[in-house]
């Protein structure tokens, strides 16, 4: 592979259409879609500090790196990513994007982010933000703490283990969630939704679990 290392990227498209490539200690700085449409590509201890830096690219591995709040809308139409020990301080990040893997991920401004997506992975995610994981599908999630309201709306199977949710109407119109060992905390819990099972879980919510055609609860404490 060709190695990038400690760069200073600036402008449109600085990487554009990259294959087979090592990017380490690098700063991608203004300068839209630096890396758009490219494949193959290693990246570690890098700042991404403009918008779209990861568009329509394929077979992305990404550690110790940062998306600032500039980076905004910055991986859409991606297919086979894996993002690890990284901060991701940027709204709308993921969009109409195929397996996706996070683990160690730090979501700060998680607004909007991760829709229409299909065949993702999070583990030990912290992610803060409204509308996460909408219309998206084929989830597994071990670890996610997430504060944000509508988490998950429009969802289809879904798996959560060992997480907190603090969302006012998570899990709304899903299809075929279910839910281990987890704390949910939020009003309108799941209405509309189709095939929800909940097993060792607290909730607390003023008005959810209505409207559901085909509901589970074991072991389950509802507090509220």
């Amino acid at each position: 592979m060709e190695l990038v290392k400690q760069a200073y990227l600036k402008g449109e498209r600085a990487l554009f259409k990259s294959h087979d490539l090592k990017v380490e200690d690098s700063i991608f700085a203004d300068g839209e879609s630096p890396l758009k449409e490219s494949d193959h590509i290693d990246i570690s201890g890098s700042i991404f500090k403009w918008k779209y830096p990861l568009w329509y690219c394929n077979h992305i591995n990404v550690e110790n790196s940062t998306l600032l709040e500039t980076a905004r809308s910055g991986i859409w139409y991606t297919h086979h990513i894996n993002i690890k020990d990284s901060v991701i301080d940027a709204p709308k990040t993921f969009r109409r994007g195929t397996h996706i893997s996070l683990e160690n991920v730090n979501m700060v401004n998680a607004q909007e982010t991760l829709w229409k997506c299909s065949d993702i992975n999070l583990y030990n995610v912290v992610a803060k933000g409204d509308y996460f994981g909408m219309n998206s599908e084929n989830i597994e999630i071990d670890g996610l703490n997430l504060s944000g309201n509508y988490c998950f709306d429009g969802g289809k199977n879904i798996i959560v283990r060992n997480s907190k949710l603090v969302s006012k109407d998570a899990f709304w119109n899903c299809e075929n969630v279910t839910v281990y060992d987890s704390v949910i905390i939020g009003e309108y819990l799941a209405w509309n939704t189709k095939n929800i099972t909940f097993v060792n879980c607290t909730i607390e919510s003023l008005q959810g679990l209505c409207y559901i055609e085909g509901l589970k609860m074991v072991n389950c404490k509802l507090i509220n």
